[in-house]
């Protein structure tokens, strides 16, 4: 699906999806060269940014989150910049793309002039706005990590294994989408200054800059996440050891119960104390003084 905005001479369109017809009318209208329109037509699996005589194609990543995986899936979105057009492509729905063409619209039809003289502010708002969604998933992802660290300390150590790894995973997803951002925007920024010129280059490295805001929100998260983990893990260890102390004692404690039970309960010819009045009781007496004999052995170690 093809969309296209006007606002003064600048000229944004956007893809949706492209088929192959919207891909030969760009090429048309705007010169694209035959290596960008084949790259437009399925994604590209690594971001790049590549330099041109009229234009400057650049690919990004952005993690946005899916209701069918339950997590951040990387979706591509691809810049064709020219003096006065950007023609932006994707392959599914993003939601801020739709929400700036709303705010795009709104500027053209008041005749707004703060979209900037030639195609790069429109990719500093876009991307911008993108970034900002991105802070938006990872305030959402923060609210998971509030809650499992309260769980955790609430006694629900077990049931929040499977959290944080659903979590983990989609800090992941998250990190491996965003990464490549800063290497791409570096050489964009080289790219699109010699392009737009000196006076743009203030934007460029904002643009950098809101980058970072979401690169370092992400290192504070999947650090903090990684000290919920291993916390979790060491409450879990303490639980599993207490048991296990549990059971070590009691059976020790039980082994001369079951041991005088073995004895006496053999089916020899002379028992000691066996068919003497009293018997059965002397014989749990026994049993009790051993008994009482352990627990005290083992608090004077004090492993009670």
């Amino acid at each position: 699906m093809m969309t296209t905005y006007k606002h003064k001479k600048l000229t944004w369109i956007n893809l949706e999806s492209p088929t192959k017809d919207d891909i030969e009318k760009i090429m048309k209208d705007y010169s694209i060269p035959l290596l960008v329109a084949n790259e437009l037509m399925r994604p590209t699996l690594r971001p790049k940014v590549d330099v041109y005589n009229d234009l400057i194609y650049l690919i990004l990543r952005f993690p946005v989150y899916s209701q069918k995986t339950q997590g951040s899936d990387g979706r591509e979105v691809d810049f064709i910049i020219g003096k006065n057009f950007l023609i932006t492509t994707h392959y599914e729905t993003i939601d801020p793309l739709h929400e700036f063409s709303k705010m795009f619209e709104v500027n053209s039809i008041l005749d707004k002039s703060n979209m900037g003289e030639h195609a790069g502010f429109i990719v500093f708002y876009i991307l911008r706005q993108l970034y900002e969604f991105s802070l938006r998933q990872l305030d959402h992802i923060e609210k998971k990590i509030d809650f499992i660290e309260g769980e955790i300390f609430n006694g629900k150590e077990k049931e929040m294994v499977r959290k944080i790894s659903i979590v983990n995973r989609d800090l992941i997803n998250f990190r491996q989408a965003i990464r490549p951002h800063r290497e791409i925007l570096s050489s964009f920024e080289l790219a699109g200054t010699n392009f737009f010129g000196e006076d743009f280059s203030y934007y460029l490295s904002d643009m950098v800059g809101e980058y970072y805001k979401v690169a370092n929100q992400l290192d504070i998260q999947k650090e903090t996440l990684t000290d919920l983990h291993e916390t979790n893990d060491s409450l879990l260890s303490t639980k599993t050891n207490e048991v296990m102390k549990f059971l070590t004692i009691m059976a020790f404690v039980t082994f001369p119960l079951s041991l005088l039970a073995a004895i006496f309960g053999m089916n020899t010819t002379y028992l000691p104390l066996v068919g003497i009045r009293g018997d059965f009781w002397a014989v749990m007496s026994i049993m009790a003084i051993a008994t009482l004999f352990m627990f005290g052995f083992f608090r004077k170690k004090h492993w009670l």
